[in-house]
């Protein structure tokens, strides 16, 4: 931990769904969900109108359209529209300083105390901050992003969090356990649904109940590496540094248990918790993998792995947990665990299996005619040939109506809303899935002409 507020954290608001509202007109200040849109579909960002009904990143998408209102329009991704505004920001941050650690597409640290001629007092630091975040607005076409300031990573990353969205919080230096200790205890990083449970049961709640856990404590009933490392960052004791550019090769989770494990039942559940924080951590970072690995420790210290490599890439918590389930199985559990892990490699742009499965967008702006009833899709809806493969959300170009985006598809038609980013809520219209004047489209440019 430093003596200077000096690590900052951009932590970029609801911005899968924030890049649709912006190239999307009619869904400015609406519900938008983003991710796949089919039966087994999980959302990967609510915006704040959909958050507000509950609506929230890894829930299932049938869940959140029982949550959400009539009107909520729900979208497959567009990555390439992502990575090309994520690419802006990053190059904005690296203006700052030469040190930036991209954490996800959406989020990243930077080391203030890298760059030459930053005055860093409180005052300077907020300064600075107020003018990136509207040096950032303005280069993406007003996504916004929440930042953070402190001593280190975790106070930085705290910071960012507490005034979302478009939030500014800088912890000065001597106020880290003032800002930490009133917080819920899943606030800290490591702390998912299982951990969280296990604290809970001792009356852990706040990370100040945390903090007046001993060490011994911590290592009973976490283990001793997690322990060791909840012990530390409850009293905001973080020194890790900012590493620029890293090249990750796979997402992975494990855990070590305090005891040698046997209990299959038990494995399992360790398996869906960590799968899940892997589901979770790919589908923030906007990639999937098709190779799924279980790591093992056995009762005499023996480590090895097992794993499969899936017909496609996948960021689904559940195919994770189930392809993992089956590797323990086959590995067996003699002797009992000392440690269990769950990774996904092969990692190539977001590309989950039913992100352009069967589904439609459901919205209701008032600007243009509704939908004709073919527009909707039924589940027995046959697929479409693959170069004429219309999903939610999808950019398009006709070549006498110009550019827009698939409102909604099936039974052989395509319901297009022709508008842009730089253009007023536009019309929909309903042609067939196989007009051949209708195309795929790159993402829209949102920046002024000129």
């Amino acid at each position: 931990m430093r003596g200077i507020p000096s690590i900052l954290h951009l932590d970029l608001d609801a911005f899968f769904a924030a890049v649709e509202q912006r190239d999307k007109p009619s869904l400015r200040g609406r519900p938008v969900v983003v991710g796949g849109v089919g039966g087994r579909g999980v959302v990967a960002t609510a915006s704040y109108e959909a958050r507000a009904y509950g609506a929230r990143s890894a829930m299932s998408t049938a869940e959140a359209r029982r949550r959400c209102p009539s009107g909520t329009a729900f979208l497959g991704g567009r990555f390439a529209a992502y990575r090309r505004t994520s690419d802006v920001v990053m190059g904005l941050l690296r203006e700052v300083s030469p040190l930036v650690e991209p954490v996800s597409i959406d989020e990243a640290y930077v080391d203030l105390a890298a760059a030459d001629g930053l005055d860093l007092s409180l005052d300077g630091v907020s300064a600075l901050a107020r003018d990136l975040k509207e040096r950032i607005a303005e280069a993406t076409g007003g996504v916004t992003g929440s930042v953070g300031i402190g001593s280190s990573k975790l106070m930085a990353k705290i910071g960012s969090d507490l005034q979302k969205p478009d939030g500014l919080v800088v912890v000065a230096p001597g106020r880290e356990l003032e800002v930490l200790h009133p917080l819920p205890v899943t606030r800290l990083g490591g702390v998912g649904p299982a951990t969280a449970e296990r604290l809970h049961q001792v009356g852990v709640k706040t990370v100040g109940d945390l903090a007046a856990r001993s060490l011994t404590d911590l290592v009973a009933l976490v283990g001793r590496a997690h322990g060791a490392g909840l012990h530390a960052l409850a009293r905001a004791d973080d020194d890790r540094a900012v590493v620029p550019d890293r090249d990750v090769k796979s997402v992975s989770h494990e855990e070590t248990f305090e005891r040698d494990l046997t209990d299959v039942a038990v494995l399992n559940r360790e398996i869906d918790s960590m799968a899940t924080r892997v589901g979770e951590r790919l589908r923030k970072g906007a990639i999937s993998g098709r190779t799924v690995t279980l790591k093992l420790r056995r009762y005499d210290f023996t480590t090895l792995t097992r794993s499969q490599t899936l017909p496609q890439p996948t960021d689904d918590s559940r195919l994770i947990a189930s392809t993992a389930r089956r590797l323990l199985a086959e590995a067996g559990t003699g002797g009992g665990l000392r440690l269990l892990g769950v990774g996904v490699s092969g990692l190539s742009v977001y590309a989950q299996g039913d992100l352009f499965a069967e589904g439609h967008v459901e919205v209701d702006d008032g600007t243009g005619p509704e939908p004709e009833p073919e527009a909707a899709v039924p589940e027995e809806a046959p697929a479409l040939p693959v170069e004429k493969r219309w999903w939610p959300g999808q950019d398009v170009r006709h070549e006498e109506l110009g550019p827009g985006w698939v409102w909604g598809r099936g039974l052989g038609r395509v319901t297009v809303r022709f508008e842009g980013p730089r253009t007023p809520p536009g019309p929909v219209r309903t042609l067939s899935a196989d007009d051949p004047a209708l195309q795929p489209a790159d993402p829209p440019d949102w920046r002024p002409e000129g």
